[in-house]
């Protein structure tokens, strides 16, 4: 597949688009102005995404790979193979098809430093325009970017095993767009009485419900198939997370309160005990005051443990 931005290749004539983009906050905010959608293709070596993106002033000014992309408007993805919210990846690309690409040992919440310095290995991208760049005295419509990822890139430190069918990941798309007037023959972002650029609209394809893409948890999920029209079933493995997580959000906010993480699950207001699809499971915390692991398990389930830099994995037998 050439990657030009077309989508002229019968495979993405046949590949569904997602629900427009929504607002990172989610339903409290307004619905965004302008549409942004994505479609994705995969086969054994290479994941293909592509999106589309509604725009009546189609502006760039970042020239160089690595360049601070989301100082333009952009497209961005963010993508956890292992769905443990570390050693996750993001790309993003403006409208002159610059990249932004980097990997996350773990989220900035837990002091997690970007590794700006990575590249996605093989990445060809490409975008197209209807309209004009960098010329606001006309009105333009779109730009689309696409993007042939290699798979055995979104690895680090592990044999790369290819996704099959069935297997999930998880994924999310944003939308940085800035509020801009033309000043001069040129777009620039509207600024407040200080003179500071006001705050960006984030624009996503699942809502994270705090202005934040760095929670991994909260991303949507991506399923590996095959066939057409394949069903989308949540692990129960998911459902078991959701009960870690609400001990590491209630921990986090009793550190901030306290100085110390809770070293009991009462001092949390959870219950040791959780019902989930007809099944008990036992919920354990061991913690000192600054660090913790919390645990879930049912007989003939695998444990599942999270800690307090938000490491959740599945313990092998």
């Amino acid at each position: 597949m050439t990657m030009d931005g077309n989508l002229a290749e019968s495979a993405w004539q046949q590949a569904a688009w997602t629900t427009d983009f929504v607002d990172i906050e989610g339903k409290a905010k307004p619905r965004p102005s302008l549409q942004t959608r994505v479609k994705m293709l995969w086969n054994d070596s290479t994941l293909f995404v592509a999106a589309t993106l509604q725009e009546p002033q189609i502006w760039a000014t970042q020239t160089h790979h690595d360049d601070i992309i989301y100082h333009d408007n952009d497209f961005e993805l963010f993508i956890d193979p292992d769905n443990n919210t570390h050693q996750y990846f993001e790309i993003e690309v403006n409208a002159l098809n610059k990249i932004f690409d980097l990997y996350l040992p773990k989220p900035y919440r837990n002091r997690g430093d970007a590794l700006i310095g990575w590249d996605v290995a093989g990445l060809r991208s490409g975008v197209s325009i209807k309209g004009t760049l960098n010329q606001p005295q006309d009105t333009d419509e779109s730009w689309t970017v696409e993007m042939a990822i290699p798979l055995k890139t979104l690895r680090m430190g592990f044999p790369f095993q290819p996704p099959t069918e069935g297997t999930q990941w998880r994924i999310n798309f944003s939308r940085v767009q800035w509020d801009t007037r033309v000043v001069d023959g040129k777009n620039r972002k509207l600024q407040d009485a200080a003179g500071k650029d006001l705050p960006e609209h984030n624009w996503v394809w699942s809502p994270q419900g705090v202005i934040n893409m760095h929670y991994p948890e909260r991303w949507g999920y991506l399923q590996f198939t095959r066939q057409a029209n394949t069903p989308f079933k949540l692990p129960d493995s998911e459902l078991r997370r959701r009960y870690l997580w609400l001990v590491y959000y209630r921990q986090q906010q009793y550190r901030q309160q306290h100085g110390r993480y809770a070293t009991t699950l009462a001092e949390l207001q959870v219950a040791p005990q959780a019902e989930i699809n007809r099944r008990r499971h036992q919920l354990q915390l061991a913690a000192t005051p600054y660090q913790f692991t919390a645990t879930i398990a049912a007989a003939g389930n695998p444990t599942i443990h999270i800690n307090d830099e938000g490491l959740i994995e599945t313990l092998k037998p």
